[in-house]
């Protein structure tokens, strides 16, 4: 077989950057903005670590495990309040917020609306309850690395009430997490629609990859192109590109 000539060779480089680039441009209006995007996935990690940290605390019968455990939990408790506080000053002035897809019902809308700001609520009264209830206990307590005197006397009854509402609002804060990722899934794997990909743009990206070979390998197969298809793949790999050619001349 004769070897591909130098324009056609440039022109399926070019071809595959144009490809490339849409994808990734895509991906870019369909996303929120990095700062966002950080600041959702630093949160979850901090989530994560509270609700990790409290049922170890609960479980453990060792003391200074458990002093270890509600250090980290109050510590991580204060960053997730901060973090919260940024993230909404950075939505109302600087976010970028991609509007919902158009096929999704107005009651949908509202109902991931009010979730979405009990979230937030929840992320700023958990923290807060949590520390009041600590100062309410008139000892000294540590955050980070950093020693608190006592600054109130002890109040009991305010403890135990703060104590309360902060577990029922852990028990809430779980729920709605829980449903939030079972949502995000369905509309992933069920749905398929963008919704996933707007907080993730690096899934967009590869399922829009994914497509993309799918759609070379159904080409390929229907005849015709056998020989230049598979000459242009080889090729193309020997240039180090993530994919082959989605489009073949006879």
């Amino acid at each position: 077989m004769k070897s591909l000539s130098t324009q056609e060779r440039n022109a399926g480089v070019e071809s595959s950057k144009c490809v490339k680039v849409r994808v990734m441009q895509t991906a870019d209006r369909a996303s929120f903005d990095g700062v966002t995007i950080a600041l959702h996935w630093t949160t979850v990690v901090l989530v994560l670590v509270l609700l990790t940290t409290a049922l170890l605390h609960a479980q453990s019968h060792n003391d200074p495990t458990k002093a270890l455990l509600l250090r980290i939990h109050q510590s991580v408790g204060v960053a997730v309040w901060m973090t919260t506080a940024f993230r909404l000053v950075w939505r109302l002035t600087n976010a970028k917020l991609p509007p919902f897809p158009d096929d999704m019902a107005r009651l949908h809308r509202v109902f991931v609306q009010i979730s979405e700001y009990c979230l937030y609520a929840l992320l700023l009264i958990q923290p807060t309850t949590g520390l009041i209830a600590t100062i309410t206990r008139g000892r000294s307590f540590v955050l980070f690395w950093w020693d608190i005197p006592s600054l109130t006397p002890h109040y009991p009854t305010l403890q135990i009430v703060l104590l309360s509402l902060h577990r029922i609002g852990a028990w809430t804060l779980i729920a709605l997490v829980t449903g939030h990722a079972v949502m995000a899934l369905i509309h992933y794997f069920v749905l398929r629609d963008k919704v996933l990909q707007r907080m993730a743009p690096i899934v967009g990206m590869q399922r829009g990859l994914d497509k993309l070979s799918l759609r070379a390998r159904v080409q390929i197969s229907r005849g015709g192109f056998h020989a230049r298809a598979r000459r242009q793949t080889t090729w193309v790999r020997g240039r180090r590109l993530v994919f082959g050619l989605p489009t073949f001349e006879k």
